[in-house]
């Protein structure tokens, strides 16, 4: 596919190499072309000038470390879909105007395919939007980094093609978790639902990328994560449920949630009429019906709500704070952790993760935010469950799987459960997803930056029974917390919880209808590569005798930085 140039400033900056530009610019002390590894002690008491040419030298270097990490042809692989469909049934266009058909103005759409290819400013002043709510900064992908990898050197890989079984594998998960959202993650064994969800999914064989054991989809493996640690202890990390204290402030894990059904909640977007609305961009006139009773999160509603208005690094902050109240041991590499006469303070020590997650997120956003506006632009599952709908009842013809549609008629599977004649998808949001496209998942790749930066701080293979921490777990009504009495509760590790909150978050945003599996397993990873990409820059800057961090990536293969 064809998709938008990159900016002309950064064609030129990988064209000639970010070495050759900055030894350009910066004037550099001879002596400090050959200075040795013990670089930062040489700069004291020689002058400001000393400095500041040793620290052009050190962005240099690790500009060109980056340059070199960066395929010398580099190219950006996504689907064909948007080439395919004329009409752009396959393609993000929320918040554009639509036709009433549900398919998007195509005068529009190439509004905004002009401004992502120009990237001028004026051309996305001028994108026409259909209602009253605008679209998510797009320029966000454009943003330069000064610190890691630039947001465009890294890749994802493309998404599903709008018509393949993986596709109708996808949305299949997405009706059964929407299905499901009222129901306790600790009761999906006893679940006739959740079981009939699992036997559903196993039925889309090696299409269908969700946790399994022994190649079968389980009521215990479902909606879970594939990360290590992920299958182990209650659905929830620990990080949902332990005592968490910010400085003398202690955090209520219990949370503000919705109304389930059978209480006054409200599932969306269930008719036409409502789902183009917010397709057109038209603010909703419902809104969230609040749970008068504070709750821990339970199930997939709770957790929904959860992700609808959680600040962006908020799961990964309350993780550290929780750590660290275990007073668990920090990573081997931490040059502090066994050191005579210092401790660790502005480097390698609590201020410096604190602000080190924050500070990763970031570049986070605005890598995905490339990936998702100028590479694939991959509809959102509410898109998706409408084209089925229009093509299951309304004669559409839209060319989604049969697999999906088979489902839908079958009085065993999906039919047994869904509405009859009616296919959209039950949104847990008023206004569905937000107006940015699918894949990557922003949630999903702060989730993976944050979570990396964490393990890379903590020893991750120390067990929460050796820091005297009880797992925990809600009641089915969230208004309380038991012992997890599950036979693997001594197995629960610092780094499996970690993975857990990151793939809990994720499918999170699955749950609620507005992303897709892929979107989140595939924005781990590259959430990962942005905080690895990150750790190793800062790596070089240190005074300390620092060899680096050792981690385990969310494949399971481990890694030192």
């Amino acid at each position: 596919m064809n998709h938008p140039a990159q900016p002309d400033r950064r064609k030129f900056l990988c064209k000639v190499g970010a070495a050759t530009l900055a030894a350009g610019i910066i004037s550099l002390e001879p002596q400090l072309l050959g200075e040795g590894a013990n670089a930062h002690a040489t700069a004291i008491g020689q002058g400001s000038n000393q400095r500041a040419n040793q620290c052009a030298k050190m962005r240099r270097d690790a500009a060109q470390e980056n340059l070199q990490l960066t395929p010398a042809s580099l190219q950006h692989a996504t689907n064909p879909d948007d080439d395919i469909y004329p009409d752009k049934i396959s393609s993000y266009s929320k918040g554009l105007p639509h036709n009433d058909n549900g398919t998007v103005s195509l005068v529009a759409y190439y509004a905004l395919m002009k401004a992502l290819t120009s990237g001028s400013p004026a051309d996305f002043d001028a994108i026409p939007l259909g209602g009253d709510r605008k679209l998510t900064n797009p320029q966000s992908g454009l943003a330069f980094d000064m610190e890691g990898a630039d947001g465009q050197c890294l890749l994802q890989p493309p998404a599903p093609a709008f018509a393949s079984r993986e596709e109708a594998a996808e949305i299949a998960e997405n009706y059964w978790m929407a299905l499901l959202r009222d129901t306790p993650f600790a009761e999906y064994d006893t679940s006739a639902a959740a079981n009939a969800a699992a036997a559903d999914l196993t039925l889309f064989g090696t299409d269908f990328k969700g946790a399994k054991q022994g190649g079968v989809v389980t009521a215990s493996t479902l909606f879970r994560g594939l990360t290590p640690g992920d299958l182990k202890g209650p659905y929830l990390s620990q990080f949902f449920y332990q005592p968490c204290n910010f400085g003398a402030n202690e955090i209520e894990q219990k949370m503000t949630t919705v109304r389930g059904l059978s209480d006054g909640g409200a599932d969306y977007m269930t008719d036409f009429s409502s789902w183009l609305s917010v397709q057109r961009g038209t603010s909703p006139s419902e809104s969230d019906r609040i749970d008068p009773t504070r709750r821990y999160p339970r199930n997939g509603r709770d957790l929904g709500q959860w992700v609808h208005i959680d600040v962006l690094f908020q799961a990964y902050f309350k993780a550290f704070l929780i750590i660290a109240g275990w007073n668990a041991p920090v990573d081997d590499g931490n040059p502090y952790k066994s050191n005579p006469t210092q401790i660790g303070f502005g480097t390698f020590g609590g201020p410096h993760i604190a602000a080190l997650l924050c500070e990763v997120a970031t570049r986070a956003l605005k890598a995905v935010w490339y990936q998702k506006w100028y590479v694939h632009r991959r509809l959102r599952p509410e898109v998706f469950a409408e084209r089925v709908d229009r093509t299951l009842y309304h004669s559409a013809g839209y060319p989604v799987h049969m697999d999906i549609l088979n489902s839908l008629s079958s009085s065993s599977r999906l039919g047994g459960y869904m509405t009859p004649g009616n296919a959209l998808l039950p949104m847990a949001f008023p206004e569905g997803s937000p107006t940015h496209p699918a894949y990557g998942a922003g949630h999903a790749t702060v989730a993976g930056a944050c979570v990396t930066i964490l393990k890379a701080w903590f020893r991750e293979s120390t067990k929460l029974v050796n820091l005297g921490v009880t797992p925990l777990q809600p009641t089915d009504d969230g208004s309380t917390l038991l012992p997890y009495a599950g036979a693997d509760a001594n197995d629960l590790t610092v780094g499996g919880e970690l993975n857990k909150v990151a793939s809990n978050v994720a499918v999170g945003r699955n749950i609620a209808g507005v992303h897709w599996r892929s979107d989140g397993t595939e924005s781990l990873k590259l959430g990962e590569e942005v905080a690895i990409r990150l750790l190793r820059d800062q790596r070089g800057t240190y005074n300390e005798a620092f060899r680096g961090f050792s981690l385990t990536k969310f494949d399971g293969s481990t890694i030192a930085v």
